[in-house]
Protein backbone atom coordinates (compact mmCIF):
# COMPACT_ATOMS: atom_id res chain seq x y z
CA UNK A 1 0.00 0.00 0.00
CA UNK A 2 2.66 2.27 1.02
CA UNK A 3 4.04 1.65 -2.29
CA UNK A 4 1.38 2.11 -4.16
CA UNK A 5 0.76 5.52 -2.71
CA UNK A 6 4.15 6.99 -3.34
CA UNK A 7 3.71 5.42 -7.07
CA UNK A 8 0.44 7.69 -7.45
CA UNK A 9 2.07 10.69 -5.57
CA UNK A 10 5.11 10.58 -8.22
CA UNK A 11 2.84 10.03 -10.85
CA UNK A 12 0.60 13.04 -9.95
CA UNK A 13 3.78 15.53 -9.47
CA UNK A 14 4.80 14.65 -12.48
CA UNK A 15 1.54 14.93 -14.57
CA UNK A 16 1.10 18.65 -12.48
CA UNK A 17 4.58 19.33 -14.14
CA UNK A 18 3.66 18.55 -17.39
CA UNK A 19 0.30 19.90 -17.12
CA UNK A 20 1.58 23.61 -15.43
CA UNK A 21 4.41 23.66 -18.71
CA UNK A 22 2.09 22.69 -20.87
CA UNK A 23 0.01 25.64 -19.81
CA UNK A 24 3.18 28.16 -19.60
CA UNK A 25 3.64 27.43 -23.51
CA UNK A 26 0.46 27.70 -24.29
CA UNK A 27 -0.50 30.46 -22.74
CA UNK A 28 2.61 32.66 -24.26
CA UNK A 29 2.14 31.29 -27.93
CA UNK A 30 -1.88 32.48 -27.67
CA UNK A 31 -1.10 35.59 -25.95
CA UNK A 32 1.33 36.44 -28.54
CA UNK A 33 -0.79 35.18 -31.34
CA UNK A 34 -4.21 37.54 -29.82
CA UNK A 35 -1.99 40.54 -30.21
CA UNK A 36 -1.41 39.67 -33.72
CA UNK A 37 -4.86 39.25 -34.36
CA UNK A 38 -6.52 42.06 -32.67
CA UNK A 39 -5.76 45.80 -31.86
CA UNK A 40 -7.12 45.00 -28.34
CA UNK A 41 -7.56 48.30 -27.02
CA UNK A 42 -6.36 47.32 -23.49
CA UNK A 43 -2.87 46.07 -24.71
CA UNK A 44 -1.04 43.52 -23.23
CA UNK A 45 -3.34 42.93 -20.59
CA UNK A 46 -6.63 42.18 -22.72
CA UNK A 47 -4.10 40.06 -24.91
CA UNK A 48 -3.53 37.63 -21.49
CA UNK A 49 -6.91 38.04 -20.80
CA UNK A 50 -8.36 36.49 -24.18
CA UNK A 51 -5.09 33.70 -23.91
CA UNK A 52 -5.96 32.97 -20.50
CA UNK A 53 -9.56 32.29 -21.84
CA UNK A 54 -9.00 30.27 -24.71
CA UNK A 55 -6.05 28.06 -23.16
CA UNK A 56 -8.18 25.84 -20.92
CA UNK A 57 -9.91 24.55 -24.42
CA UNK A 58 -6.46 23.97 -26.09
CA UNK A 59 -5.45 21.88 -22.91
CA UNK A 60 -8.55 19.75 -22.30
CA UNK A 61 -7.82 18.63 -25.99
CA UNK A 62 -4.52 17.42 -25.43
CA UNK A 63 -5.01 15.87 -21.88
CA UNK A 64 -4.60 12.19 -23.05
CA UNK A 65 -0.87 13.41 -24.77
CA UNK A 66 -0.31 15.46 -21.02
CA UNK A 67 -0.68 11.94 -19.50
CA UNK A 68 1.27 10.36 -21.82
CA UNK A 69 3.97 12.27 -21.68
CA UNK A 70 3.49 12.30 -17.44
CA UNK A 71 3.95 8.41 -17.30
CA UNK A 72 6.95 8.07 -20.04
CA UNK A 73 8.76 10.95 -17.78
CA UNK A 74 7.95 8.81 -14.33
CA UNK A 75 9.17 5.44 -15.50
CA UNK A 76 12.19 7.07 -16.94
CA UNK A 77 12.65 8.60 -13.59
CA UNK A 78 12.28 5.47 -12.26
CA UNK A 79 14.78 3.59 -14.20
CA UNK A 80 17.16 6.05 -13.59
CA UNK A 81 17.37 5.87 -10.08
CA UNK A 82 17.32 2.43 -10.25
CA UNK A 83 13.22 1.73 -7.91
CA UNK A 84 12.09 0.04 -10.82
CA UNK A 85 15.10 -3.00 -10.42
CA UNK A 86 14.24 -2.19 -6.15
CA UNK A 87 10.20 -2.61 -7.17
CA UNK A 88 11.30 -6.12 -9.00
CA UNK A 89 13.27 -7.50 -6.88
CA UNK A 90 10.33 -7.08 -3.89
CA UNK A 91 8.14 -9.33 -6.39
CA UNK A 92 5.95 -6.92 -7.31
CA UNK A 93 4.89 -7.53 -11.45
CA UNK A 94 4.82 -5.08 -14.03
CA UNK A 95 0.69 -5.18 -13.85
CA UNK A 96 0.72 -4.69 -9.99
CA UNK A 97 2.88 -1.64 -10.29
CA UNK A 98 0.67 0.04 -13.02
CA UNK A 99 -2.54 -0.02 -10.73
CA UNK A 100 -1.69 3.31 -8.87
CA UNK A 101 -0.85 5.49 -11.88
CA UNK A 102 -3.98 3.82 -13.67
CA UNK A 103 -6.15 4.73 -10.98
CA UNK A 104 -5.05 8.02 -10.69
CA UNK A 105 -5.34 8.56 -14.37
CA UNK A 106 -8.82 7.36 -14.05
CA UNK A 107 -9.23 9.63 -11.16
CA UNK A 108 -7.97 12.94 -13.22
CA UNK A 109 -10.32 11.94 -15.80
CA UNK A 110 -12.85 12.11 -13.57
CA UNK A 111 -11.84 15.26 -12.49
CA UNK A 112 -12.09 16.43 -16.11
CA UNK A 113 -14.62 15.81 -17.15
CA UNK A 114 -16.70 16.32 -13.79
CA UNK A 115 -14.97 19.88 -13.32
CA UNK A 116 -12.69 20.97 -16.42
CA UNK A 117 -15.27 20.30 -18.69
CA UNK A 118 -17.78 23.00 -17.44
CA UNK A 119 -15.12 25.46 -16.79
CA UNK A 120 -13.44 25.10 -20.37
CA UNK A 121 -17.21 25.12 -21.38
CA UNK A 122 -17.54 28.90 -19.69
CA UNK A 123 -14.08 30.29 -20.79
CA UNK A 124 -14.74 29.39 -24.37
CA UNK A 125 -18.40 30.57 -24.57
CA UNK A 126 -16.54 34.02 -23.14
CA UNK A 127 -13.31 34.01 -25.18
CA UNK A 128 -15.65 34.13 -27.93
CA UNK A 129 -17.87 36.56 -26.77
CA UNK A 130 -14.65 38.93 -26.21
CA UNK A 131 -12.97 38.43 -29.13
CA UNK A 132 -16.13 39.07 -31.15
CA UNK A 133 -16.22 42.53 -29.41
CA UNK A 134 -12.66 43.07 -30.21
CA UNK A 135 -13.04 42.15 -34.17
CA UNK A 136 -16.58 43.48 -34.60
CA UNK A 137 -16.65 45.94 -32.08
CA UNK A 138 -19.98 44.27 -30.71
CA UNK A 139 -20.97 40.77 -28.70
CA UNK A 140 -22.75 38.78 -31.21
CA UNK A 141 -24.06 35.26 -30.07
CA UNK A 142 -26.44 34.16 -33.05
CA UNK A 143 -25.61 33.16 -36.90
CA UNK A 144 -28.52 35.06 -38.71
CA UNK A 145 -29.10 34.05 -42.29
CA UNK A 146 -30.26 36.80 -44.75
CA UNK A 147 -33.84 35.25 -44.81
CA UNK A 148 -33.95 36.01 -40.97
CA UNK A 149 -33.23 34.16 -37.81
CA UNK A 150 -34.76 30.37 -37.52
CA UNK A 151 -35.64 28.53 -34.34
CA UNK A 152 -37.56 25.27 -33.90
CA UNK A 153 -38.84 23.94 -30.23
CA UNK A 154 -40.75 20.94 -29.69
CA UNK A 155 -43.89 21.07 -27.12
CA UNK A 156 -46.92 18.94 -26.35
CA UNK A 157 -48.74 20.00 -29.16
CA UNK A 158 -45.96 19.55 -31.15
CA UNK A 159 -43.06 20.89 -33.55
CA UNK A 160 -42.99 24.60 -33.62
CA UNK A 161 -40.97 26.19 -36.18
CA UNK A 162 -40.19 29.93 -35.60
CA UNK A 163 -38.70 33.14 -38.08
CA UNK A 164 -37.68 36.21 -37.16
CA UNK A 165 -36.67 39.36 -39.09
CA UNK A 166 -33.96 40.19 -36.91
CA UNK A 167 -33.66 39.79 -32.96
CA UNK A 168 -31.63 41.09 -30.00
CA UNK A 169 -27.88 39.62 -28.99
CA UNK A 170 -29.35 36.04 -27.40
CA UNK A 171 -32.00 36.06 -29.31
CA UNK A 172 -34.97 36.23 -26.67
CA UNK A 173 -36.25 39.53 -28.16
CA UNK A 174 -37.74 38.94 -31.83
CA UNK A 175 -39.37 41.18 -34.23
CA UNK A 176 -41.55 40.54 -37.24
CA UNK A 177 -41.69 36.93 -36.03
CA UNK A 178 -44.08 33.83 -37.75
CA UNK A 179 -44.65 31.06 -35.17
CA UNK A 180 -45.73 27.92 -37.66
CA UNK A 181 -46.94 25.14 -35.61
CA UNK A 182 -46.97 21.11 -36.91
CA UNK A 183 -48.76 18.39 -34.73
CA UNK A 184 -47.62 15.30 -35.18
CA UNK A 185 -48.55 13.62 -38.42
CA UNK A 186 -51.06 15.45 -38.84
CA UNK A 187 -49.09 18.43 -40.39
CA UNK A 188 -49.01 22.39 -39.83
CA UNK A 189 -52.26 23.40 -38.11
CA UNK A 190 -51.59 27.06 -36.31
CA UNK A 191 -49.47 30.31 -37.51
CA UNK A 192 -49.00 32.91 -35.72
CA UNK A 193 -47.50 36.92 -36.91
CA UNK A 194 -46.18 39.11 -34.21
CA UNK A 195 -45.06 42.21 -34.40
CA UNK A 196 -42.43 41.07 -31.62
CA UNK A 197 -41.89 38.23 -29.23
CA UNK A 198 -40.01 37.97 -25.89
CA UNK A 199 -38.95 34.31 -24.59
CA UNK A 200 -39.80 34.47 -20.55
CA UNK A 201 -40.26 31.88 -17.94
CA UNK A 202 -41.18 28.48 -19.61
CA UNK A 203 -42.68 30.56 -22.73
CA UNK A 204 -42.85 33.10 -25.55
CA UNK A 205 -44.97 36.44 -25.13
CA UNK A 206 -45.98 37.41 -28.30
CA UNK A 207 -47.42 40.97 -29.51
CA UNK A 208 -49.64 41.88 -32.14
CA UNK A 209 -50.35 38.79 -33.28
CA UNK A 210 -52.64 37.73 -35.84
CA UNK A 211 -53.64 33.98 -35.60
CA UNK A 212 -54.52 31.49 -38.44
CA UNK A 213 -55.98 28.00 -38.03
CA UNK A 214 -54.94 26.13 -40.92
CA UNK A 215 -56.94 23.08 -39.80
CA UNK A 216 -60.13 25.47 -40.89
CA UNK A 217 -61.92 25.52 -43.39
CA UNK A 218 -61.44 29.13 -44.50
CA UNK A 219 -58.04 30.38 -42.59
CA UNK A 220 -58.27 33.77 -43.18
CA UNK A 221 -62.03 34.57 -43.04
CA UNK A 222 -61.26 33.05 -39.24
CA UNK A 223 -58.02 34.65 -38.91
CA UNK A 224 -58.68 36.17 -34.99
CA UNK A 225 -55.87 39.71 -33.87
CA UNK A 226 -54.52 39.31 -30.41
CA UNK A 227 -52.60 41.45 -28.02
CA UNK A 228 -50.99 39.09 -26.57
CA UNK A 229 -50.05 35.42 -26.98
CA UNK A 230 -48.60 32.81 -24.87
CA UNK A 231 -46.31 30.03 -26.37
CA UNK A 232 -45.60 27.26 -23.76
CA UNK A 233 -41.76 27.20 -24.68
CA UNK A 234 -39.04 24.89 -23.14
CA UNK A 235 -36.26 27.51 -24.73
CA UNK A 236 -33.78 29.37 -23.03
CA UNK A 237 -31.53 32.22 -23.94
CA UNK A 238 -28.32 29.54 -23.15
CA UNK A 239 -30.03 27.14 -25.49
CA UNK A 240 -30.67 29.45 -27.95
CA UNK A 241 -27.17 30.59 -27.73
CA UNK A 242 -25.85 26.65 -27.49
CA UNK A 243 -27.74 25.63 -30.51
CA UNK A 244 -25.38 27.71 -32.72
CA UNK A 245 -21.98 26.57 -31.09
CA UNK A 246 -20.67 23.06 -30.67
CA UNK A 247 -21.12 20.20 -28.67
CA UNK A 248 -18.11 21.27 -26.41
CA UNK A 249 -19.37 24.82 -25.36
CA UNK A 250 -21.84 22.93 -23.72
CA UNK A 251 -21.33 21.59 -19.87
CA UNK A 252 -21.27 18.20 -19.45
CA UNK A 253 -23.74 18.41 -16.53
CA UNK A 254 -26.01 20.25 -18.95
CA UNK A 255 -25.67 17.58 -22.08
CA UNK A 256 -28.35 15.41 -21.58
CA UNK A 257 -31.18 17.88 -21.49
CA UNK A 258 -29.87 19.43 -24.11
CA UNK A 259 -30.19 16.44 -26.25
CA UNK A 260 -33.47 16.08 -24.82
CA UNK A 261 -34.71 19.21 -25.98
CA UNK A 262 -32.54 18.74 -29.54
CA UNK A 263 -34.87 15.14 -30.10
CA UNK A 264 -37.80 17.01 -28.78
CA UNK A 265 -37.70 20.05 -31.51
CA UNK A 266 -37.18 17.21 -34.46
CA UNK A 267 -33.18 17.93 -34.57
CA UNK A 268 -30.71 15.33 -35.27
CA UNK A 269 -28.72 14.84 -31.28
CA UNK A 270 -26.34 12.40 -32.77
CA UNK A 271 -23.28 14.61 -32.55
CA UNK A 272 -23.64 16.10 -28.99
CA UNK A 273 -24.76 12.38 -27.96
CA UNK A 274 -21.69 10.87 -29.43
CA UNK A 275 -19.88 14.08 -27.70
CA UNK A 276 -21.31 12.92 -24.48
CA UNK A 277 -20.18 9.44 -24.50
CA UNK A 278 -16.82 10.34 -25.42
CA UNK A 279 -16.18 12.34 -22.21
CA UNK A 280 -17.67 9.70 -20.35
CA UNK A 281 -15.14 7.63 -22.06
CA UNK A 282 -12.16 9.96 -21.06
CA UNK A 283 -11.22 8.35 -17.90
CA UNK A 284 -10.83 4.81 -19.69
CA UNK A 285 -8.90 6.62 -22.55
CA UNK A 286 -6.27 8.45 -20.43
CA UNK A 287 -6.05 4.75 -17.86
CA UNK A 288 -4.85 3.45 -21.70
CA UNK A 289 -2.45 6.01 -22.30
CA UNK A 290 -1.01 5.35 -18.83
CA UNK A 291 -0.51 2.04 -19.70
CA UNK A 292 0.50 2.43 -23.44
CA UNK A 293 3.81 4.66 -22.43
CA UNK A 294 4.44 1.96 -19.36
CA UNK A 295 4.16 -0.21 -22.18
CA UNK A 296 7.44 1.17 -24.08
CA UNK A 297 9.49 2.75 -20.78
CA UNK A 298 8.68 0.61 -18.07
CA UNK A 299 12.37 -0.81 -18.44
CA UNK A 300 15.82 -0.58 -17.26
CA UNK A 301 18.16 2.04 -19.06
CA UNK A 302 20.59 -0.34 -18.98
CA UNK A 303 19.02 -1.94 -21.98
CA UNK A 304 19.44 1.12 -24.18
CA UNK A 305 17.21 2.56 -27.05
CA UNK A 306 15.48 4.80 -24.90
CA UNK A 307 14.64 7.86 -26.86
CA UNK A 308 13.97 4.88 -29.95
CA UNK A 309 11.19 3.89 -27.42
CA UNK A 310 10.09 6.92 -26.18
CA UNK A 311 9.15 7.82 -29.65
CA UNK A 312 7.55 4.97 -30.09
CA UNK A 313 5.10 5.45 -27.10
CA UNK A 314 4.05 9.18 -28.26
CA UNK A 315 3.62 7.72 -32.21
CA UNK A 316 1.48 5.57 -30.11
CA UNK A 317 -0.40 8.03 -28.59
CA UNK A 318 -0.69 10.07 -31.54
CA UNK A 319 -1.96 6.75 -33.68
CA UNK A 320 -4.94 6.61 -30.46
CA UNK A 321 -5.88 10.04 -31.46
CA UNK A 322 -5.84 9.84 -35.35
CA UNK A 323 -8.15 6.53 -34.48
CA UNK A 324 -10.48 8.46 -31.77
CA UNK A 325 -10.94 11.68 -34.02
CA UNK A 326 -11.81 8.68 -37.37
CA UNK A 327 -14.20 7.33 -35.15
CA UNK A 328 -15.98 10.68 -34.28
CA UNK A 329 -16.11 11.46 -37.58
CA UNK A 330 -18.06 7.73 -38.74
CA UNK A 331 -20.04 8.55 -35.48
CA UNK A 332 -21.34 12.24 -36.38
CA UNK A 333 -21.92 10.92 -40.25
CA UNK A 334 -23.85 7.65 -38.74
CA UNK A 335 -21.86 5.13 -39.91
CA UNK A 336 -20.83 3.40 -36.79
CA UNK A 337 -22.84 3.42 -33.78
CA UNK A 338 -22.54 6.28 -31.49
CA UNK A 339 -21.51 4.08 -28.20
CA UNK A 340 -18.91 2.26 -30.62
CA UNK A 341 -17.19 5.36 -32.15
CA UNK A 342 -17.16 6.49 -28.48
CA UNK A 343 -15.68 3.79 -26.22
CA UNK A 344 -13.75 1.64 -29.07
CA UNK A 345 -10.56 3.81 -29.67
CA UNK A 346 -10.28 4.04 -25.11
CA UNK A 347 -10.70 -0.21 -25.40
CA UNK A 348 -8.24 -0.38 -27.73
CA UNK A 349 -5.81 1.64 -26.63
CA UNK A 350 -6.20 -0.53 -23.21
CA UNK A 351 -6.33 -3.78 -25.20
CA UNK A 352 -3.51 -3.20 -26.87
CA UNK A 353 -1.29 -1.89 -23.83
CA UNK A 354 -2.33 -4.63 -21.98
CA UNK A 355 -0.99 -7.00 -25.25
CA UNK A 356 2.27 -5.23 -24.93
CA UNK A 357 2.87 -5.42 -21.33
CA UNK A 358 2.21 -8.76 -20.99
CA UNK A 359 4.45 -9.82 -24.32
CA UNK A 360 7.12 -7.48 -22.89
CA UNK A 361 7.31 -7.72 -19.33
CA UNK A 362 5.54 -10.54 -18.29
CA UNK A 363 5.19 -12.69 -21.13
Amino acid sequence: MTLSLYIARRFWMMFLGVFGAFFAILFMVDMVEQVRRFETGGGLGAAAWLAALNVPAALYRILPLVVMLATIALFLALARSSELVVIRAAGRSALRTLVAPVMAALVIGALAVGVMNPIVAATSKQYELQSSRYRLGEQRVLSVSREGLWLRQGGPEGQSVIRADRANLDGTELYGATFLTFAPEAGPVLRLEAQSARLEDGAWTLRGVKEWRLDAQNPERDAQLHDTVRIPSELTAARIRDSFGTPSSIPIWELPAFIGGLEAAGFSARKHALWFQMELALPLLLAGMVLLGAGFTMRHTRFGRTGLMVLFAVGSGFAIFFLRNFAQVLGENGQIPVALAAWSPPAAAVLFSLGLLLHLEDG
